[in-house]
Protein backbone atom coordinates (compact mmCIF):
# COMPACT_ATOMS: atom_id res chain seq x y z
CA UNK A 1 0.00 0.00 0.00
CA UNK A 2 1.56 3.43 -1.11
CA UNK A 3 0.70 6.03 0.95
CA UNK A 4 0.77 9.49 -1.23
CA UNK A 5 1.76 12.74 1.01
CA UNK A 6 -0.63 15.37 1.90
CA UNK A 7 -0.54 18.33 -0.85
CA UNK A 8 0.96 21.39 1.14
CA UNK A 9 -0.88 24.60 0.75
CA UNK A 10 -0.81 27.72 2.19
CA UNK A 11 -4.08 27.99 3.72
CA UNK A 12 -5.17 30.76 5.80
CA UNK A 13 -8.43 29.46 7.02
CA UNK A 14 -8.43 25.84 8.70
CA UNK A 15 -10.18 23.49 8.16
CA UNK A 16 -12.26 22.38 10.96
CA UNK A 17 -14.11 25.91 11.63
CA UNK A 18 -15.11 25.50 8.02
CA UNK A 19 -16.18 22.12 8.36
CA UNK A 20 -18.28 23.19 11.65
CA UNK A 21 -19.78 26.21 9.06
CA UNK A 22 -21.08 23.58 6.30
CA UNK A 23 -22.53 21.29 9.19
CA UNK A 24 -24.43 24.75 10.66
CA UNK A 25 -25.24 25.08 7.34
CA UNK A 26 -27.24 21.07 8.13
CA UNK A 27 -24.76 18.91 6.44
CA UNK A 28 -24.31 15.84 8.61
CA UNK A 29 -21.34 14.44 7.08
CA UNK A 30 -18.86 16.88 5.77
CA UNK A 31 -15.82 15.66 3.36
CA UNK A 32 -12.40 16.76 3.78
CA UNK A 33 -12.38 18.09 -0.01
CA UNK A 34 -15.46 20.05 0.38
CA UNK A 35 -14.38 21.56 3.18
CA UNK A 36 -10.92 22.68 1.61
CA UNK A 37 -13.22 23.78 -1.64
CA UNK A 38 -15.31 25.84 0.82
CA UNK A 39 -11.73 27.08 2.53
CA UNK A 40 -10.57 28.18 -0.88
CA UNK A 41 -13.23 30.34 -2.15
CA UNK A 42 -14.05 31.73 1.18
CA UNK A 43 -10.11 32.82 1.21
CA UNK A 44 -10.68 34.13 -2.24
CA UNK A 45 -13.80 36.46 -1.42
CA UNK A 46 -12.03 37.15 2.09
CA UNK A 47 -9.07 38.58 -0.24
CA UNK A 48 -11.53 40.52 -2.68
CA UNK A 49 -13.20 42.21 -0.04
CA UNK A 50 -9.90 42.91 2.38
CA UNK A 51 -8.93 44.73 -0.88
CA UNK A 52 -11.99 46.82 -1.48
CA UNK A 53 -11.52 48.07 2.70
CA UNK A 54 -8.12 48.67 2.29
CA UNK A 55 -8.28 50.64 -0.30
CA UNK A 56 -11.65 52.54 0.99
CA UNK A 57 -9.18 53.18 4.13
CA UNK A 58 -6.27 54.25 1.85
CA UNK A 59 -9.03 56.96 0.23
CA UNK A 60 -9.82 57.99 3.45
CA UNK A 61 -6.03 58.95 4.31
CA UNK A 62 -5.61 56.34 6.49
CA UNK A 63 -3.47 53.01 7.24
CA UNK A 64 -5.45 51.15 9.49
CA UNK A 65 -7.82 49.51 8.17
CA UNK A 66 -11.68 49.70 10.32
CA UNK A 67 -14.81 47.60 11.05
CA UNK A 68 -16.41 50.27 9.04
CA UNK A 69 -14.16 50.08 6.42
CA UNK A 70 -14.92 46.47 5.81
CA UNK A 71 -18.62 45.97 5.98
CA UNK A 72 -18.60 49.10 3.97
CA UNK A 73 -16.53 47.60 1.60
CA UNK A 74 -19.11 44.32 1.54
CA UNK A 75 -22.10 46.48 0.67
CA UNK A 76 -19.57 46.83 -2.69
CA UNK A 77 -19.26 43.75 -2.70
CA UNK A 78 -22.53 42.45 -2.77
CA UNK A 79 -23.59 45.15 -5.29
CA UNK A 80 -21.09 44.26 -7.90
CA UNK A 81 -22.39 40.31 -7.65
CA UNK A 82 -25.62 41.19 -8.54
Amino acid sequence: MLIMPREKTTRIIPLAPIDRLIRKAGAERVSEHAATELGEVLEELGIEIATIAKELSEFAGRKTVTRKDVKLAYKQWKKTRR
